[in-house]
């Protein structure tokens, strides 16, 4: 009797999963594993079923980027110098240096999720990033981010044991979190909480005697000086035992880290932010069980977790449309790919997502950004609407004009500030963002675009009459456009 209950359940599953995903499925699935799915991306999804669908996404996930990265991620790593130690002049060539390589890196990977043929990939390496929170603004160096935007990047979607255990060697968070001069006669103890509180087993689940014998197995794991590589400085490590979560022994920082990676929680812990960043803010916690044990028995795998989500009837459920909030990347990506704008200077792009609160290699802090309902507020709201009437108003009418030369960005309105500078260099390049309406997209004069262009149903209806460009203008300056 069991036996015959259990088949007609899974046949009914599976009858639920069969046939096409449709339009509106497709585009749902490829906008919360990418950036602004486009009309043929969607209509070559559209015949496929969930489980065909959901593989084809998987099966093409990349380790390595698909764009060269800037040249200088190949020169000599180049130390840290106070600012206040150089002269005028040095100073001022050392500035232009680190922003240069910062907005380089930044528009890197921009240009990145907008051309790569794996979305998932860059969405997941972003959804990292968060998790992993380090930013260039304690770092200094681009070349370092850039290796942990690497690594970040080749576990995306591959194992997260092996993630854990990078990261935590890794030069960038080393300087970020103060491990790098951690010695036994004093441990510093943020890695080890925030591996625990932040990257493992969520808040509350351990005490602050943890911490502190978990900051001493992780004493002398540093950097070489002059090439911030990973070393282990033995002299400067506390070999003394430790107990941690109730086991005791010479624990150094790699057994802590399969101690954290064998509790339950951990696997708890992620399943719900993967479940916050792919399906709705309010995660079912029969389903988070069902989906730690999914990860757990594929001993950190992270392919298994996201194809068990991305199947669930969680993530097609029509009350599971539109209920995730676009964060600024989503936003100014989405829309570039979705109306296929390929800029030549990405810079103003960069500028947009950091204005709006999401700087890419600069998270606020060790949290990371909080994501959901916390991405919109009065300011940020009119910022996200006046952004995409910008990129969609701008046409071959406008004048067009070169993109902003860092020299002009220093020079530009030297009595209104670096803000007002920053703010102007982004105007003037949104200027040359435009989009070619007599090639998007390509569909049927007769067929509306709403279903390409918002997840849901706009929040004002727009008329029937209202067809054409001024109908997607309008779709896109409804409310509903930041959701996904």
């Amino acid at each position: 009797m069991a036996i015959r209950v259990f088949l007609a359940t899974f046949l009914v599953a599976a009858s639920a999963h069969a046939g096409p995903i449709g339009y509106e499925g497709a585009r749902h699935l490829l906008n919360r594993v990418g950036f602004g799915a486009t009309d043929a991306e969607v209509r070559d999804y559209a015949k496929l079923d969930r489980d065909a669908a959901v593989e084809r996404i998987l099966a093409g996930a990349r380790r390595e980027a698909s764009l060269k990265p800037p040249a200088f991620v190949d020169g000599p790593f180049v130390r840290f110098v106070p600012l206040n130690t150089l002269s005028d002049e040095d100073r001022q060539r050392e500035v232009r240096r680190r922003q240069d390589e910062a907005f380089a890196i930044r528009e890197w990977w921009l240009r990145e999720m907008l051309n790569t043929p794996s979305p998932i990939t860059e969405r997941m390496t972003l959804f990292w990033h968060g998790h992993f929170a380090t930013s260039l603004q304690k770092v200094y160096s681009a070349k370092l981010m850039y290796g942990q935007n690497a690594l970040l990047r080749s576990e995306a979607l591959g194992n997260f044991a092996t993630l854990l255990h990078g990261i935590a060697r890794d030069p960038a968070m080393l300087i970020y979190l103060d491990n790098a001069r951690s010695r036994r006669e004093a441990p510093n103890e943020n890695f080890a909480r925030e591996a625990m509180e932040l990257f493992t087993l969520g808040e509350g689940r351990y005490t602050e005697r943890d911490v502190k014998e978990a900051a001493r197995a992780f004493t002398g794991w540093s950097l070489e000086r002059d090439t911030a590589t990973f070393v282990r400085r033995a002299a400067w490590h506390d070999g003394s035992p430790k107990t941690v979560l109730g086991q005791t022994g010479r624990f150094d920082g790699k057994d802590i880290l399969d101690i954290l990676l064998a509790r339950p929680e951990t696997a708890e812990f992620i399943a719900t932010k993967l479940w916050k960043e792919l399906v709705s803010p309010t995660p079912d916690a029969k389903e988070v069980k069902r989906l730690a044990g999914v990860f757990r028995d594929a001993r950190y795998e992270v392919k298994p977790l996201v194809r068990a989500l991305l199947l669930s009837d969680s993530f097609w459920s029509k009350e599971n449309r539109g209920a995730l909030v676009k964060s600024p990347v989503d936003l100014v990506v989405g829309t570039l790919r979705l109306f296929q704008v390929q800029p030549m200077d990405l810079r103003p792009a960069v500028i947009a997502c950091a204005t709006l609160g999401q700087n890419p290699f600069a998270p606020p802090n060790v949290k990371g950004w909080p994501g959901g309902d916390a991405w919109i507020n009065s300011a940020t709201l009119l910022g996200r609407k006046q952004l995409v009437e910008r990129l969609l108003l701008n046409d071959d009418r406008m004048e067009a004009r070169a993109p902003m030369a860092p020299a002009e960005m220093s020079a530009a309105a030297p009595a209104k500030g670096p803000e007002e500078r920053i703010r102007r260099a982004m105007e003037r390049g949104l200027a040359t963002y435009r989009v070619d309406w007599e090639k998007w997209p390509a569909r049927p004069a007769d067929e509306s675009p709403d279903r390409l262009v918002l997840a849901i149903a706009p929040a004002s209806a727009v008329s029937a009459e209202t067809a054409g460009i001024e109908r997607v203008r309008r779709l896109a300056a409804d409310p509903a456009y930041q959701l996904k």
